[in-house]
Parts: C-alpha cells; structure tokens; sequence
C-alpha cells in the first residue's frame, strides 16, 4: 500500500508541475498569436498515447511516458524536430516569424509560472499553518549528534550556540542552507567553555549516505512515551512514562546514551534500571538483532511555539522560503561543478523523490510542501543553458537579439540533438543512481 501511496503522490504532484509549466509557454505563445498544436502531460513516445482530444487545431493529452511534458508550438525547432514544417515558408501565426522579445517570453512563460507557484504554495501554507520551530535555549540538554555529527568533532550534550557568529535562535537553523553547503563554522558551548567546530564544505555527500536525522537532533531523556504493541519492550512490562536510567548497571539517562548501549547488546539480554512514578524497577529484556527494543522517546522537553501570520504578512514569508529553496538548488549545482559534491550525491529522480521526499503515507501538508519545493527545482532545472531546455532557447534567443539576426536552422537543429542526448544522458544517470539507492540501501 505504501508503495502505491508514492506512485500516487508522485504522479500528481508532476501533473500539476508539468500541467502548470506547460501552461505557461501555452497562454503566452497565445497571447502572441502564435499557434500551439498540442498540449501534452506526459511524453506520447513513439506515437503513443493514452487519452487525446483535438479542440481548435490544438490537440490535448496524456502520453504514457511520465518523464514530463510538451507544448509543440508552430514554427519552432523544439524535441519534436519536425524539420519538414520547418522548410515551409514562414507562416505569420509561427514561433519564427514573431520578434526575438516574444518568443524569449514565450520561453520563459513555464519557469515564470513554476516560480509563481512555488511562491503562492509556501505562501498558503504559511498563512494556514504559520512557521513552527524549536527555540533553541529550549534543548536543556543541549544536541545529540548522529554518525555525520561525530565525524565534525560534535558530541552529545554540546549546546550550539551560534552558527558563523550569529545567534542561533531555531534548532531547524542547524539543518538549514547556511549549515551545510557553506564552509560554516558552528560556536558550541562545552563544560562551560566555547569552541569552535568547522563544518566542511563536503559534508553533504555523507549527509546523502546516512540522512540529516544522522546529523544533529535534540537530545532526549530516556523516557517512554509510546511501546510498540506486541514488541519486545511491551512484552518485558515496559509502559509508558517509566524513565530508564541504566542498563546492567551503566547510565543510560539520555537517548544517544541508551542507543549506544543497546547497539552494543545486539541479540543480548539485558537488565533494565528504570524509575516508574518514582519507584526504582529492574526490567530483564532481550534487544533485537537491530539493537532495539520497541520504544518511542518522550519529546514532552522540547517545547515548540508556533509563528502565525496574517494573510498579506504570509506573502513575503513564504516568497523567501520559495526563493531560498532555488538559490540552496543553485548552490548546490555549484558544489557539484566545483567537485565539493559527487553527482550520484546530489541527484535524484523520480524513484528517490517519491521514496525520500513524497513518502508511503498521505499528509497533504507535506504533500504541497514538496511540491513546492519541486515546483521551484523544476524551475531553476528549466532555467540551464542546455539546448533542448527553456534555458538553451532562451540563450540563443539573446545572441539573436545582440547580433540582431537569427541563429541558423541547422545549428538550432544540431544545437537540438547534441541538448536531447545530454537530458537524455542525464536521466538515465539519475534513474540508474535512483535503482542503485533503492538496492543498496
């Protein structure tokens, strides 16, 4: 079930990104008077389609091919490479006979659009939903660095108290932008002494391996807020509320504390030391080849507060989380180029989005959420100046309107062909590294 939970969301988020994007180079060729002669969700690959209806010399469908989506727009040299309408005398409702500015917008009609619902996605949300965090003077004892952490030099209890020189106010800005594709510096405060922790910049290559939940996380008391029914834990006598302080005789009084201690235990029996309602109790309990025992910790200490924002105050909150979302993209395109992150690290397709991001279970909160964020990836992805995307188009469009005459047919079309086997290049990259993911690990 959970499986086709994944395939469900991740289909349609595409539909509407793919719909929308495509929409936007549809009413601005329009708005032109350039004829559009399909429409089409999905690639109809080879001829084949799903479902098509022809309405005013425009024919709309769905292809069956979930890779994205087209408008083939008269008099254009796009994917289609339909070079026989292309030898026709130029026709005054074409792509090619309208002037450089038109068809540059006419370019830019899907990214615009793109970049307007990821604004107007984070804006609603935010409005609905407000901004939820957790203060960071709130962690009374301090973080719990996972595997990535370690690494760094953090250590369980360590308070984090600025991140390159400023304040830190929220626990999420440790997992934020800032943190982890700069060169950033983390000021910690250690037995009463401040130090300095230098995050590297390829940190986020095993932040990829292992997961941020491997980087830092609150540290919690060792205290049962819910057993799993029927698990190993239930079965010993385990409730909740019992805090566990020790195991055979070691301290276990925090969460980081009792994880080590049973990883070491794996298929072990143990003897729990735990307080229940002030009572002192030994529970004997066997921990799992995993090195769990079937618990939830109690996150009662850590308190959140809500931000809420009224409509128009919503607008310039949730355009800066649609916008920091493209220019952390950017970034990250940058490492990769500089070599700071391997590409089978920083890319994903559609197997590891619907797995890692969409998720097996249905909340529409998060839903919108990565689509949003989808929604502006998509647009900065459009926006590379490779032939065959908006961005390549867009890149001759404005060495035309420099050397103000246009670039010739058969240079666009080679200019086609060498941007169609680069995607293609790509996504057969991208789904390789997806599959190996979802083998290995």
């Amino acid at each position: 079930m959970e499986v086709l939970v994944m395939i469900a969301q991740l289909l349609l988020g595409l539909s509407i990104l793919i719909v929308l994007h495509e929409l936007g180079h549809y009413l601005t060729a329009r708005a032109f008077g350039i004829k559009v002669e399909k429409f089409f969700l999905f690639f109809d690959a080879w001829g084949v389609k799903l479902f098509s209806i022809k309405y005013k010399d425009c024919e709309y469908g769905i292809g069956w091919l979930p890779l994205g989506g087209y408008v083939k727009i008269a008099g254009m040299i796009d994917e289609s490479m339909d070079t026989e309408a292309m030898a026709a005398p130029p026709q005054p409702w074409e792509f090619r006979s309208k002037p450089a500015w038109q068809r540059l917008i006419v370019m830019l009609g899907g990214v615009t659009v793109n970049i307007i619902l990821g604004i107007f996605i984070f804006w609603m949300l935010t409005f609905k939903y407000g901004e939820t965090y957790i203060p960071n003077n709130s962690l009374q004892y301090g973080i719990s660095p996972g595997v990535v952490g370690q690494q760094i030099g953090l250590r369980a209890g360590d308070k984090v108290i600025a991140i390159n020189g400023e304040k830190l106010e929220r626990f999420e800005d440790l997992r934020s932008s800032d943190v982890l594709l700069g060169n950033s510096v983390l000021t910690i405060s250690r037995d009463g002494q401040s130090k300095d922790i230098p995050v590297p910049a390829t940190i986020l290559n095993t932040i990829s391996d292992f997961g941020i939940e491997e980087f830092v996380s609150p540290r919690l008391k060792s205290k049962v807020e819910l057993v799993n029914e029927g698990g190993i834990a239930d079965k010993a006598g385990l409730q909740a509320g019992d805090e566990i302080l020790a195991v055979n005789g070691k301290e276990a009084i925090y969460s980081d504390q009792l994880k080590n201690i049973l990883t070491e235990q794996k298929n072990k029996q143990v003897s729990l030391q735990i307080s229940r309602q002030g009572i002192p109790i030994d529970i004997p309990v066997k921990v799992s080849e995993m090195g769990t025992i079937g618990f939830a910790f109690s996150t009662d200490e850590i308190k959140q507060e809500t931000k809420e924002f009224g409509f128009i105050q919503a607008l310039p909150a949730g355009a800066s989380k649609a916008w920091g979302s493209l220019t952390d993209n950017a970034k990250g395109l940058g490492k990769v180029v500089k070599g700071e992150v391997k590409a089978n690290k920083a890319f994903s397709g559609p197997v590891e989005i619907a797995r890692k991001l969409y998720g097996g279970t249905w909340d529409w909160i998060k839903f919108w959420s990565i689509t949003g964020l989808l929604s502006m990836a998509l647009a900065l992805m459009n926006l590379l100046p490779i032939p065959a995307l908006d961005g390549g188009h867009s890149v001759f469009l404005l060495i035309e309107m420099i050397k103000g005459k246009p670039l010739s047919d058969k240079f666009m079309e080679r200019a086609q062909i060498v941007g169609f086997v680069i995607l293609a290049t790509l996504m057969v990259f991208v789904l390789g590294n997806d599959i190996f993911k979802a083998f290995t690990k």
